[in-house]
């Protein structure tokens, strides 16, 4: 880990070498991680997850973009779990530029149950948006939304890269699980 971090900072510094290795050394994670992205999304984006993992690097490595410094692999994780929603949420709101969806399926914030319902369109925004939201009343909450529903990190992860304890996060997720819900349903 301690090889990935060193090719974080350089990375960091411009050494678009150093960031390659990064993503093929993580490619695996990366793949993870489209793949969950992608069965909650269902058929909508028409990306496959290799699709989707080349499109996020394609804005990592973004020369334009801001410089963004990962101290550590869960880091960067948690910022391609960020962009990979954002790819989606992109897609969405094109697709739905020429149309708009109608009725609502069954929405949840149960990750275990995610994982086996793909989401409609309308569900997908709604989500994002109530996450934007959130994130303006409690930033944390919803980095814990990020990490835990659309990067599937585990509570101890998410507790390291937040430099909080374990028992906070788990406390985050119940308060933003509970504003979700009452967001999506209000």
């Amino acid at each position: 880990m301690q090889d990935i971090t060193q090719r974080l900072k350089a990375a960091a510094q411009g050494d678009r070498a150093a960031g390659d290795e990064v993503v093929a050394l993580l490619y695996d994670d990366l793949r993870r991680q489209a793949r969950r992205q992608m069965r909650q999304s269902g058929k909508m984006t028409l990306l496959n997850t290799t699709a989707l993992v080349h499109e996020v690097w394609l804005r990592l490595a973004d020369p334009r973009g801001p410089g963004r410094e990962f101290p550590d692999r869960r880091h960067f994780l948690a910022y391609a779990a960020r962009a990979m929603r954002t790819v989606v949420i992109d897609l969405i709101r094109a697709r739905q530029a020429d149309k708009r969806g109608a009725g609502l399926d069954l929405l949840t914030l149960d990750t275990a149950l995610a994982e086996e319902t793909p989401q409609r369109e309308d569900d997908i925004l709604r989500v994002h948006e109530a996450l934007e939201e959130l994130a303006q009343c409690d930033p944390r909450l919803a980095q814990v939304v990020e990490m835990r529903y659309f990067a599937g990190l585990a509570e101890r992860d998410i507790a390291e890269v937040l430099g909080v304890a374990e028992r906070t996060v788990q406390r985050d997720w119940q308060k933003a699980r509970l504003f979700l819900a009452e967001s999506l349903c209000g």
